[in-house]
This record gives structure tokens, C-alpha cells and sequence, in this order.
């Protein structure tokens, strides 16, 4: 017997210090929906330059990715979760969700949904505004 497997990718990101967020849903987890994904994020904020911290996902680093102008790639270091601050609000979303059972892709799609609307700025900031990130945000004067 074989397992079918169902699957969708949650792409996000935080801003540590103010709690904003972004949050696209896609069907893979590849260059070219992260491509799609920079340029939803691009023209929902096309005011100011973002900087990205990301780990080094391949489809991060895909020489034919094409960045938006007003977003700026920065790469951490290799296994280094924890300086990533949106690591820190996937993995409570995880823990809301680790005791439920879902009957369909759909019915977890709409719980996740329903976990993601109720963070508010202040619980994000709880989340991903560790003292730490703050800290060098402030003294890279970011």
C-alpha cells in the first residue's frame, strides 16, 4: 500500500518589530512560486526596501530567481533557526495544530487560516521580536 500525500506551502514573513506580517499559501515550495511570493510581498510594499533574512533554502538562492528591487536577500547561517524571527511563530502555529486531525487538505487549510487572522501585530511582535534580533536591528539601524 502507498500512501497518497496532499500538501501546501505557507509562505510568510514578520517584521520583528512591529508585528506586520505577509503570508501567501502556494502549491509548491520551489523558485518559482518564492519568486511569485517576493513579488505579491513587492507590490503589497512598494514604498520602502525590505530586508529578508532567510535560511539557504535552494529555490532561496536559484540563479534565476528574479528579486523585486525593493527586497534584499540576507542570508544566515547554515542551521541557525533561531536568528530566523519567523521561526519562532511557525513553530507555535505547529503547536496549535500538533493534537488535531484533519479529515481533507481543506479542513487544515482553514484552520491554519483561522490561526493566522487571530495573530494580531502584538503576538507576532511576542513572537518573532526576540531581545536579541531587536537588538542588532537597532544597532544596524534597520
Amino acid at each position: 500500500m502507498q500512501w497518497e500525500r496532499e500538501a501546501y506551502y505557507l509562505y510568510g514573513v514578520v517584521e520583528p518589530q512591529t508585528g506586520e506580517s505577509f503570508f501567501y499559501e502556494f502549491s509548491h515550495l520551489d523558485t518559482e512560486c518564492f519568486e511569485e511570493y517576493l513579488k505579491q510581498f513587492s507590490q503589497q510594499y512598494p514604498k520602502d526596501i525590505h530586508i529578508w533574512q532567510l535560511d539557504n533554502g535552494s529555490f532561496h538562492k536559484a540563479k534565476r530567481l528574479k528579486v523585486p528591487d525593493n527586497i534584499l536577500l540576507l542570508f544566515q547561517p547554515s542551521h541557525c533557526p533561531e536568528l530566523n524571527p519567523i521561526e519562532r511563530l511557525w513553530e507555535h502555529l505547529k503547536g496549535l495544530l500538533s493534537w488535531a486531525l484533519f479529515s481533507n487538505l481543506d479542513a487544515l487549510r482553514v484552520q491554519v487560516s483561522k490561526h493566522l487572522s487571530s495573530f494580531t501585530k502584538e503576538v507576532i511582535d511576542s513572537l518573532a521580536g526576540w531581545d536579541y534580533i531587536l537588538q542588532a536591528l537597532s544597532v544596524a539601524a534597520i
